[in-house]
C-alpha cells in the first residue's frame, strides 16, 4: 500500500553555521506543517514494490542539495542529488525579503508590512515552483510541500 508521504525529516546540523531566532522559527514552523501535511513520492520504483511513508535528510554538499530517503524501519533507500546552481538567486532573495520582512515588521505600517510579505510570498511561490520542476521525474511533490522544503534550503544556506 503506498503512503507517498515524509513522517520524519532533518537537516544536517554541520551544513547550518548560525541562525537566529527568527530563522529557528522559520525552521521549525516548515517541518512542523510539513510532517502534518505534505505528499513525497519518489518516482524510483523499489524492487520490493516499497512506496512511503518516508525519512528523509537534507544536506548540502559541494553546492549540491542532498535529498536521501530511508523507509520506515530506518533503512535506507536512496539519495537524489539536485544541482543549486539555479537556487541561489532565489535563496539570495528570499534571504534579503525576510531581513526585510523582520525589520518591517518592528518598525513599519501594517500596509508596509503586507506589501513586504507578499513579495516574500511572491519569492517563496516562485522558488517552490522551480523545486518543483527540479524534481520532476525523481520525486513528486506537491506546492506546499515544495515551499516547505525549500524554507528548509534556505536554513540549510545561513552562512552567517
Amino acid at each position: 500500500m503506498a503512503d507517498p508521504r515524509i513522517i520524519d525529516i532533518k537537516l544536517d546540523e554541520r551544513t547550518i553555521l548560525w541562525r537566529n531566532a527568527d530563522v529557528e522559527q522559520e525552521r521549525r514552523i516548515a517541518i512542523f506543517d510539513l510532517l502534518e501535511d505534505n505528499h513525497f513520492a519518489p518516482q524510483r520504483v523499489h524492487e520490493d514494490g516499497y512506496a512511503g511513508p518516508y525519512k528523509v535528510l537534507l544536506r548540502v554538499e559541494d553546492g549540491r542539495l542532498v535529498i536521501e530517503m530511508q523507509r520506515e524501519d530506518d533503512s535506507p533507500l536512496e539519495a537524489v542529488i539536485l544541482g543549486l546552481g539555479r537556487f541561489r538567486r532565489p535563496i539570495r532573495e528570499y534571504f534579503a525579503i525576510c531581513d526585510s520582512y523582520y525589520q518591517a515588521i518592528n518598525n513599519a505600517s501594517p500596509q508596509q508590512i503586507e506589501t513586504v510579505d507578499m513579495a516574500r510570498r511572491g519569492i517563496h511561490n516562485q522558488a517552490a515552483e522551480m523545486l518543483m520542476e527540479r524534481l520532476e521525474g525523481k520525486i513528486e511533490v506537491d506546492f506546499d510541500t515544495a515551499r516547505r522544503l525549500f524554507t528548509l534550503i534556505c536554513v540549510l544556506h545561513i552562512k552567517g
